[in-house]
Order: C-alpha cells, then sequence, then structure tokens
C-alpha cells in the first residue's frame, strides 16, 4: 500500500506521540513542533507509548490521509533515545520498523549508487 505513494521524505516522531489525536491535532504537531510543512509530499508516522500502534499522515491532492496501525502481539521496535524530534527515514528504513525491525539493519544488503557500467 505505501509503495503506490508518491512520497518525497518520510519523518518519523522520535519518541512517543498521543495518538488520541486527531487529524488536526497530528497536522498542527507537525508544523509547529517539528517546524515541518503537513502539506508536503511527505509522511509523517507516530507511535504510542506501548509501541503497539502507529498513525501515518499525509497529504494527497486536497485532503488528508491517516492510516491506523494496531499490532495484536508485540511491539515496534521505535527509535526512543535519539536526540531530535523527529527523524528523517528512507522507504526502507519505514518498511523495516512496520515489520517490527529496527532501522538499522547491519545485514542488509547497503545501497549501491553506481555511475557508470563497469
Amino acid at each position: 500500500m505505501l509503495k503506490a505513494l508518491h512520497l518525497s521524505h518520510v519523518y518519523i516522531a522520535c519518541g512517543t506521540t498521543d495518538l488520541r489525536k486527531s487529524i488536526d491535532g497530528l497536522a498542527v504537531l507537525v508544523q509547529e513542533q517539528f517546524h515541518l510543512d503537513p502539506f508536503s509530499p511527505a509522511l509523517f508516522v507516530f507511535c504510542n507509548r506501548q509501541r503497539d500502534k502507529h498513525k501515518l499522515l499525509h497529504w494527497d491532492h486536497n485532503g488528508f490521509w491517516l492510516y491506523y496501525r494496531r499490532l495484536e502481539r508485540g511491539r515496534f521496535r521505535w527509535p526512543t533515545d535519539i536526540k531530535s524530534q523527529t527523524l528523517s527515514i528512507s522507504h526502507r528504513q519505514l518498511q523495516w520498523l512496520l515489520d517490527g525491525l529496527s532501522l538499522e539493519q547491519h545485514l542488509a544488503h547497503p545501497q549501491v549508487k553506481a555511475h557508470a557500467i563497469v
């Protein structure tokens, strides 16, 4: 589902967020606390204190989308010890988080930025 979205950035809110917030509450959080534009082509991801729920917010043409995910078992490996309020991550790292993995997968193949065929 998320692969079909045309997003320039993925931002996660480090630490925990009160997920009782609605679309408007999360958009205000993005704008006023994170100093980011909630209307930009970006995905904003939030996690609750128990780390078993996510809300994902993004603007699309003429309205916001709000996705909600609740785990029946287990917890997300959410970064809580990072100094900044937000962290820009890749689409690949987002998929790792949603799959219950950490942001850093040292055994994964690193991205190759090729510039010529040898």
